[in-house]
């Protein structure tokens, strides 16, 4: 069983990440994915729903970035504007030195603490960092020419700007490209972006199973990327997971109810809260658990499972599961995926993942070669150890007490 459930997995893996490929919101592959998504739900008996979305699309077809002549490596930011402009740089470390700088007519460089990490979108609506938000409203206060982020990680080039909102063109560079910056701190730079963005839309894709009982536990993965990348560690493995216990509770008859949710906006726009919330919002009060799959499989990594807004019995009995598999590990809660969507409104909810994260994640490096199936296959055997054991439990059971 345990081969067949692997050679699943990794066929689920093989056609996202590879035959369909980068599945950022709003492209055709990304609807590819989700209707490759919605004919494996119904080939499990799932009814299926599309819950369809307005969003952008866009393409990025060239970056160049010249220094004194020569070609520097450099990308385009998700979401930016196209620009063709040549100015002098002006490079900003921290927030003290952004408030003071003056950007007007320059390229500024961000790097140190001002590029630590992806900024968080202006209007995203997942979660907001105070920090991102000062940085967003000073560049479009200040109005640089264009901006460059310095990536500080020693593989991949992730984005570090993905705000569809940012009226300013910006790229991001690897750090030895960043250093050359520094070292010609104020000398003319040439940057072109090749952009394009037009209206699309995409679909959440939802299959159900009901029960005897009203309450029912929903299993929920991410299909969409980031831009450029095969994300098939985040998350074609997650999806893959999904997909595989699509399969094997599909058809069986089980006392609780079933909720399958694939969500297609997890990288960029924020979506899936939004529009899982316009149709499901009312019905969070028969959820009996969330259960989120989320960069699984990692082969140089341990199995993770976190837990949040539980009662002490339920992690009792997610924990007795966990004993039976040596190579899952717990983790602290972590809020950068779906299951926030769930517990932050009181719904009992775990997430499946990785430890350590793949340092490739959100790269082109992110590739099929790095994900285990015989993690995944462990992945998906201890959720259904847990679904199992919930089927005769009630929501005041597994819900925190009331304080």
């Amino acid at each position: 069983m345990i081969a067949t459930l692997e050679t699943e997995l990794v066929r689920h893996l093989h056609h996202l990440a590879v035959n369909i490929g980068s599945r950022p919101v709003g492209s055709r592959a990304n609807r590819a994915a989700g209707d490759y998504i919605a004919s494996v739900f119904r080939e499990a008996g799932l009814a299926v729903e599309q819950l369809p979305f307005d969003c952008p699309d866009w393409t990025h077809t060239k970056t160049v970035l010249e220094l004194d002549g020569e070609r520097l490596t450099a990308g385009a930011n998700a979401w930016s504007l196209p620009c063709d402009v040549t100015a002098p740089t002006i490079s900003v470390c921290t927030l003290a030195e952004l408030e003071a700088a003056d950007l007007s007519g320059k390229i500024a460089v961000l790097y140190g603490e001002l590029a630590q990490a992806p900024l968080t979108p202006t209007n995203w609506t997942l979660y907001t960092v105070e920090r991102d938000q000062k940085i967003n409203a000073l560049l479009e206060a200040k109005q640089p020419a264009a901006v460059i982020m310095v990536n500080q990680r020693p593989v991949g080039l992730e984005r570090l700007i993905e705000d569809k909102d940012l009226t300013i063109p910006s790229a991001t560079v690897p750090a030895p490209v960043g250093l050359r910056l520094l070292d010609r701190a104020g000398a003319p730079v040439h940057l072109r972006l090749d952009t394009h963005r037009e209206d699309s839309r995409s679909f959440h894709v939802i299959g159900r199973k009901a029960g005897a009982k009203p309450e029912r536990i929903v299993l929920c993965a991410h299909f969409d990327s980031k831009i450029e990348t095969p994300a098939a560690w985040d998350n074609a493995s997650g999806v893959a997971a999904l997909l595989a216990l699509a399969g094997l509770l599909g058809r069986q008859s089980l006392p609780l109810g079933l909720e399958l949710v694939a969500f297609a906006d997890e990288e960029y726009l924020g979506n899936d809260d939004r529009e899982y919330m316009r149709c499901c919002g009312d019905q969070m009060g028969t959820i009996l658990t969330a259960i989120n799959f989320d960069g699984v499989g990692y082969r140089l990594g341990a199995t993770s499972i976190m837990i949040a807004a539980h009662s002490e019995p339920f992690q009792r009995l997610v924990d007795s599961k966990v004993n039976h598999y040596p190579g899952v590990t717990w983790v602290e809660p972590w809020p950068q995926s779906n299951h926030s969507t769930f517990a932050w409104r009181g719904v009992p909810s775990l997430a499946v993942s990785s430890t350590p994260w793949s340092p490739l994640y959100h790269t082109p490096e992110d590739t099929i070669d790095w994900v285990s199936g015989e993690k995944l296959a462990e992945a998906v055997s201890l959720v259904m150890d847990i679904v199992t054991a919930l089927q005769d439990k009630p929501l005041d059971w597994i819900r925190p007490a009331a304080e």
